[in-house]
């Protein structure tokens, strides 16, 4: 039997995407709007591993469950990487993704599209409940920021990110299509074996 796993976020949009995933396997999953309790686990980590490992291993051991929690971004080559683990809160404390949306447009403005290049890392960390991490996954999704956004579904960054191949942005494309090719999917997919194996 698999135990019930916390996904150490209260974002709900996040909770839908990886629950999906999740489900054929029937792995049963919370996330920590369920848990009053839950630690605000401060993000200081330099890469969305230790952050991802962070929010694991101090929810866990707060909580007594297992925790299964990412971190993720969006790099901008041309930006030497940013805004990188920052992506949340790109444009201050206050941030909002149509606020961070507007100053990445603006840092990019007037590059052509060959220096547009970007890719969505996503890196997941499970943790025990005492506070181990006992799998961890990294995936990418690579694509392009275009000139200004374009579609309405996702959230985060997704109306300006494009996928070459498709010619849309994660804002047009369908929610089903994003779900298998995301980073966040790819980084899942490779945790789902490695999360049963823990249980087995």
């Amino acid at each position: 039997m698999t135990p019930l796993i916390v996904l150490g976020t209260h974002n709900q949009h996040k909770k839908i995407e990886i629950a999906k995933i999740l489900a054929p396997w029937g792995i049963a999953l919370q996330n920590l709007a369920n848990f009053p309790s839950a630690l605000e686990v401060a993000e200081t980590g330099t890469t969305f591993a230790e952050n991802a490992r962070l929010k694991a291993a101090e929810q866990a051991k707060h909580l007594g469950v297992w925790v299964l929690a990412e971190d993720s971004g969006l790099e901008a080559e041309s930006l030497g990487g940013r805004p990188g683990v920052y992506s949340a809160r790109y444009s201050g404390e206050d941030a909002t993704d149509a606020r961070n949306n507007e100053k990445l447009l603006q840092e990019l403005l007037g590059l052509p599209e060959e220096k547009r290049a970007a890719r969505y890392v996503c890196h997941f960390s499970l943790s025990d409940p005492q506070g181990n991490i006992r799998a961890e996954t990294e995936a990418y999704c690579r694509g392009r920021i275009v000139a200004e956004p374009r579609g309405e579904n996702g959230f985060g960054y997704d109306p300006l990110f494009e996928i070459a191949e498709y010619h849309k942005t994660f804002g047009e494309l369908a929610p089903e299509l994003k779900a298998c090719i995301s980073h966040r999917a790819r980084a899942l997919r490779e945790m789902v074996p490695k999360i049963v194996a823990v249980f087995r």
